[in-house]
């Protein structure tokens, strides 16, 4: 088989990998029953959620509807889980509005299908494992940052207030805040904390009744009965809308690249976070990552010719799922069939739920996305982990998602970096702890001294380093064991080189003991210290060292510190 052969037959397999299997459908043969039960119950959760996010998102709360109807189909065939739901949710707004505000409907449309395609190149390229190495506190920041920018994003429609504006949503929030005192509404205030304090309580006291669905459909009906005036969602499409391209602008693509990174980031952290909590969740369930960034790209590259909005695998809607009982991906097929029904049947009676309403739903799930605990533990664990926590929800908050995660990671990666070099070690160690004759006290007044070196050698690290090994004084040989170096990149392989260079200028010898071959090969690589001698354990350099000096103190028997006839010596002879 020729080279091309392989690589294609490799390729295939690759995709085969990520294409729906026969074995995802096992386990909804042995109780369809119960999936399908699980399936209405996410499905009556997801209603005033999808609603909430629609509207949220500048849509309208018909997109999030299609959204969770289109892109949760889609996922639950091609995607990694089998006990995901997925579908509009509130990280996604936060990036969706100001994309609403420069570029229209369209814009949004445009922005899920390239990230469709990004997440799509993402699986294809195996990356989905590497989410799990995301550290702990720019995860819990970010998280904490959107409750907050989702909450500002409900403040103008829990006031009623139709017409604030502002460059950011806490700008939007204050803007509300100052037309709500100048004319003052109490029925939409009156009809968020409602439904946010019944979603609350009622979850505590009940967490197995949809109390999200409850506290909106007693809010709307209560705003008829009482012919209380506040704005609506709105008629909702009747059916989904037929397919449409005329949302591809190419001129468009290098503008919202950005936006269409960020929603890819936040569709892949969400899924594989999400799918790692449903694991948790239940019993011998393992999903896999390459898979659901397959299944969320097709997503999202399937919802926007629909009229569908960004979408991802919802944390809320899948617990509900799993505590419902779920065992398979017919769960939240079902869910999304549901949806499609109501889409179709009810949406007259949708078109009647007051905004507020959707807005009170938002803000106790807000509430619910904090962990509080969690970000007390972190703030409390390190400075460092303190410190990058505040950073990321700082930024989240006040800039935008993207820069949040790209400070928090880089804060995070930088404290790393710190913490690693200062656990690199330059210790003194015996010549030999088995040998206590007097020939090797000899030596040891004969200034022979071995250092070993432990962990990394590499970039932020070497100034330390250097800084150590030139100190040393009172010495003619120095051997360097660098058996316990676990790595050495460029940087640190020429500091090295300028440590040694420093102590022969001085005319101490060194030797290196115990390095391992992909180490000397970047030393080798970069021309650093080709001239010293290699020993593959410290005793053969012990004894070389041994030789060494017997023979430097007979040729200058007269000069004890060996400064005479240096030159001669072969190990001395350069710099």
């Amino acid at each position: 088989m020729t080279v091309r052969a392989k690589a294609v037959r490799h390729s295939a397999a690759r995709v085969a990998d990520l294409l729906p299997r026969r074995s995802d459908w096992t386990a909804a043969r042995r109780g369809p029953r119960r999936d399908l039960l699980a399936g209405l119950t996410v499905a009556v959760v997801a209603l005033p959620l999808a609603l909430a996010f629609g509207v949220s998102s500048g849509l309208g709360a018909g997109a999030g509807l299609v959204t969770a109807v289109v892109a949760g189909a889609v996922a639950a065939v091609f995607g990694g889980s089998n006990l995901q739901v997925s579908g509009p949710t509130g990280a996604m707004t936060v990036v969706l509005v100001p994309v609403v505000a420069a570029f229209g409907p369209g814009g949004v449309l445009m922005v899920g299908a390239m990230a469709g395609a990004i997440l799509i190149a993402l699986a294809a390229a195996r990356l989905g494992r590497y989410v799990r190495y995301l550290p702990t506190p720019v995860i819990e920041g970010f998280t904490a940052g959107i409750a907050v920018v989702i909450a500002l994003q409900q403040v103008p429609a829990a006031l009623g207030v139709a017409d604030a504006h502002g460059a950011k949503v806490w700008a939007v929030a204050a803007d509300a805040v100052l037309r709500f005192v100048a004319d003052p509404a109490p029925a939409p205030v009156l009809t968020a904390l409602g439904v946010a304090a019944a979603m609350l309580a009622g979850g505590r006291w009940r967490p197995q009744l949809p109390w999200s669905l409850i506290a909106v459909a007693a809010a709307t009906v209560l705003a008829v009965v009482l012919h209380v005036d506040m704005a609506r969602i709105g008629t909702l499409p009747a059916g989904l809308p037929a397919p449409s391209l005329d949302f591809l602008d190419p001129h468009a693509f290098a503008r919202l690249l950005p936006s269409a990174l960020a929603v890819a980031a936040l569709a892949a952290l969400e899924s594989l976070l999400c799918a790692t909590v449903a694991d948790a969740m239940s019993v011998d369930q393992h999903h896999d990552p390459d898979r659901e960034l397959f299944g969320q790209g097709l997503a999202n590259l399937v919802s926007p010719v629909f009229g569908g909005i960004p979408a991802t695998a919802a944390i809320a809607r899948t617990a509900v799922n799993v505590r419902a009982g779920a065992g398979s991906r017919l769960a939240a097929l079902t869910h999304a069939a549901v949806l499609a029904a109501i889409i179709f049947v009810a949406a007259p009676l949708v078109a009647g739920i007051p905004l507020a309403a959707l807005a009170g739903v938002l803000l106790a799930t807000t509430v619910r996305m904090v962990e509080a605990s969690a970000l007390l533990a972190l703030a409390r664990s390190t400075r460092g982990d303190a410190l990058v926590l505040a950073l990321t929800f700082t930024v989240t908050v006040a800039v935008d998602l993207v820069a949040a995660v790209v400070v928090g990671l880089g804060a995070a990666v930088v404290l790393a970096l710190r913490a690693v070099a200062r656990s690199v070690r330059l210790e003194q160690v015996p010549l030999d702890t088995t040998d206590h004759s007097d020939e090797e006290h000899q030596l040891l007044t004969e200034h022979i001294v071995a250092y070993r070196l432990d962990g990394p050698l590499f970039f932020a690290a070497a100034h330390h380093f250097l800084i150590e090994l030139s100190d040393v004084a009172d010495v003619r040989v120095v051997i360097l064991r660098m058996s316990r170096v676990t790595t050495v990149d460029a940087t640190g392989a020429h500091v090295l080189g300028d440590a040694i260079a420093r102590l022969r200028r001085r005319g101490i010898t060194v030797l290196l003991s115990g390095i391992a071959p992909h180490h000397d090969q970047v030393l080798t690589a970069l021309g650093v210290a080709d001239e010293l001698p290699r020993f593959p354990d410290t005793p053969a350099a012990i004894a070389h060292a041994r030789v060494h000096l017997q023979e430097q103190h007979a040729h200058s028997p007269a000069d004890p510190t060996g400064a005479v006839d240096r030159a001669a010596d072969p190990l001395e002879s350069q710099n």
